[in-house]
Formats: structure tokens, sequence, C-alpha cells
């Protein structure tokens, strides 16, 4: 019962969130295609929902938002990946249940598992477009950003010891590093991209450059160094913790794996420029 109790939840949660998907206006091939995964999962509810003693389970609301967010935010195919996904473990999942499904109901269960085997395939052709694409120059410019403004900053801040000066040295070289991107990532496109060339380039430039302003911030709220760094390698975090899950969700890759490297090695270059910049302010007798 316990377990049916939560698998209840799960799919009058997954039709909740279908149904929404399938009123979307200007996709009809993605529409029908919701639609048909939203009757498929309500008969999947009827059948977990006669072991709870016929008690109503209501919806995870808080993961339906979420889904429709992500549509509205990161895309409609961000979020059919994300969702794919999700039915991947759910085949995974419902595999390990067999042997508590009583065995009068098996050849339904067996048949709920095809469904979901079949929703997997009916995501990975149900959308196609470019806003994923798109998305990945932004991932770019914002990645590139971190390694970069975080080591400018910390080096400054050995040479300078002002606050002040290392902000402004990284929003000037994050100026003059976002078009260098915009430029490499308009020649990128050129090559076979099914997109606007000029359209990469802008997301990849606007979100280098926005990262170096997002990074530099801290460094003008306060005159304590220390409080500065921190300050600015947390808002690093947060965007990294952003593009490694991003990047999991369209790849399939280990967020956790590759969350821990970017963060290190932005700590890392953190320390090593801040050092060097301690080097060459005692080198160079530099005072201010």
């Amino acid at each position: 019962m316990e377990i049916a109790k939560k698998e209840t939840r799960e799919e009058i949660t997954d039709y909740t969130v279908y149904k929404r998907l399938s009123q979307i206006k200007g996709n009809k091939k993605a529409a029908d295609t919701f639609a048909k995964l939203a009757k498929t999962e309500y008969r999947h509810y009827n059948f977990w929902k006669k072991y709870c003693d016929g008690k109503e389970i209501k919806p995870n609301m808080f993961r339906v938002y979420f889904v429709l967010f992500l549509r509205h935010v990161l895309g409609l195919s961000f979020a059919v990946k994300y969702l794919e996904n999700t039915e991947s473990s759910t085949i995974k999942k419902y595999e390990s249940l067999w042997g508590s499904v009583p065995k009068g109901d098996r050849r339904l269960f067996r048949r709920i598992i095809t469904d979901e085997e079949e929703h997997e395939k009916a995501f990975a052709s149900s959308v196609q477009g470019v806003y994923v694409k798109y998305m990945s120059f932004i991932v770019l410019g914002l990645a590139d950003a971190l390694v970069e403004i975080a080591g400018i900053h910390a080096g400054s801040l050995g040479i300078y010891s002002s606050t002040e000066l290392t902000g402004l040295a990284g929003i000037v070289a994050g100026a003059a590093a976002s078009i260098s991107m915009a430029s490499a990532a308009y020649a990128q496109a050129k090559q076979g991209f099914k997109g606007s060339a000029r359209t990469a380039a802008a997301y990849t430039g606007a979100s280098y450059f926005v990262s170096a302003v997002i990074l530099a911030t801290p460094y003008f709220l306060t005159h304590i160094q220390i409080l500065a760094i921190v300050s600015s390698l947390i808002a690093g975090v947060f965007i990294i913790a952003f593009v490694t899950w991003y990047n999991s969700i369209i790849t399939s890759s280990n967020f956790k794996k590759d969350f821990i490297e970017l963060v290190l090695i932005m700590v890392a270059a953190t320390v090593a420029l801040f050092v060097f910049g301690i080097v060459i302010r005692h080198v160079f007798g530099i005072t201010v």
C-alpha cells in the first residue's frame, strides 16, 4: 500500500504535467503527443489507486510548476529532455517493483512498463527546435567566464589590494573577452549550425559579460578583500551549479562529478592567480 500511494502520486503528477503541456500553442505535434501521454498516465494512476483503499491522491504541484517553469524559461525542448530523463528512471523503478505487484495484476503492470518505454520514444521525436542549441551558447559563455574572470579578479586583487580596481579590472576584461567569445561563437555557428550565427554570437557574448558583472559586483559592495573574493566565488558556484545541471539534463552526464570538477578548477585558478598577483606587486613595488 505504501508503494501504491507513492506511485499513485507520481502518476497523477505526471498526468497533470502532460495535461498542462498539451495546452501549449504553436506546436500541434507536441501538444498532441502530450495529450496522448496524459491519457496513458491517467490509466496508470487508476491502476495504482485501487491499492489505496479509494483514497484520493493529489498531484505534487511543486513538480508540476517546476516543469512549466522550465518550459517557459529554458524552452519546450529542454523541458522535454528533463521529462525524458524522468521516464528513464521510472522504467528502472517499475522493473525493480515487479516482485511486489500481485500476480493477478502483472499483465497490466507489464503494459505500464511498456507504456513508459514508449513515452521515451515519443519524447525523442516530439519536439525539435534550436532553442536548446542557443542555450548551449549561453552556457558556453557562462562556463568560460567563470574561470577567466575569477582568475582576473584574484590576480588584480593581489596586485592592487583595492576591491574597486579589482572589480573594474574584471568588468573591462569581461567586456573585451565577451567580444572575443562572441566572434568565436559566430565563426563556430557558421559551420553547419541550424540557426542564426548572429543570435548565437549575441547569446554567447551577453552571457559572458553578464557573468563578469555578477562576479565583479561584490568587489564594489565591500572594501574587505576576503569578503569580496569569497562572495564572488559563491556567486560563481551558483553559476556553475546552473551550468552543470543544464548540461546534465541535455547530455545525461554526471552532475555531481562535473560540478565538483568545475568548482575545483575555479578555486584553484583563483588561489594561483592571487598568489601570482602578490608576487607581481612585491617584485615591481606596486602600492596602489
